[in-house]
């Protein structure tokens, strides 16, 4: 879309473009177009002097081929405020994430005002085969479900998955590390159990330790945990 891709492009930094590309290793360099996370903001005031056709186009046309694209189209999902439709964009954009970056900054009103009709869906895409789906299914967790909404059953699935993937088994030990801080009678028996792979339960372990959130006493006998 080419107007959108000539505002992206006004607000590009070389040097940025080269920093973000060292922390997304799985893409090339030339995905980069180099934009400072404050600018979208403005990015979005400017989309407002385009039709709504052209933004409603561009939603549609994937993949996207730079990765300031796809932030862009998260960005345009999150502010949607009716779930029905933040949902389906969702579902249509998730085939397309490829990496941390992107999947990591989905949220967004519709979905912290709609857990229950959020949560269904949180359960299929965590069985879904793309490991970034997976990802912002754990995310949606995280954020989510681990408060009032939280119930021990939610953490059955993601204990279950076994994945070569990287960024997959992080996500994985950041939610187990997080529902030990805020819900730690029920996680703490998916560690005692040995109920997570090795590197992932080991990993929920470091980053729990390493919580503030943690009292002295927990990190010491997580530290008795370790495999």
């Amino acid at each position: 879309m080419k107007e959108i891709l000539d505002i992206l492009y006004s607000h590009q930094d070389e040097k940025y473009g080269d920093f973000l590309s060292k922390l997304v290793p799985n893409l090339p360099r030339e995905k980069f177009i180099g934009i400072r996370s404050p600018e979208y903001k403005k990015i979005l005031k400017e989309l407002q002097s385009l039709h709504c056709e052209t933004v409603d186009a561009f939603l549609k046309e994937l993949p996207h081929a730079y990765q300031e694209e796809n932030v862009l189209h998260v960005v345009l999902i999150n502010k949607e405020k009716d779930f029905e439709k933040c949902v389906s964009l969702l579902e249509t954009f998730l085939p397309f994430v490829d990496n941390w970056a992107v999947s990591d900054v989905l949220g967004g009103k519709a979905f912290e005002k709609n857990h229950g009709k959020l949560l269904p869906y949180v359960k299929k895409w965590m069985t879904d085969d793309k490991p970034y789906t997976k990802r912002v299914a754990m995310l949606f967790l995280k954020k989510y479900f681990l408060d009032e909404d939280f119930s021990p059953e939610l953490l059955e699935s993601p204990a279950s998955i076994r994945s070569d993937e990287y960024y997959v088994n992080m996500m994985t030990a950041w939610l187990f590390a997080d529902a030990l801080v805020k819900q730690w009678d029920s996680a703490i028996l998916f560690l005692k159990e040995n109920r997570l792979d090795k590197w992932t339960h080991n990993k929920t372990i470091q980053k729990a330790r390493e919580s503030f959130r943690i009292t002295d006493e927990q990190k010491e006998y997580l530290k008795g945990l370790k495999r």
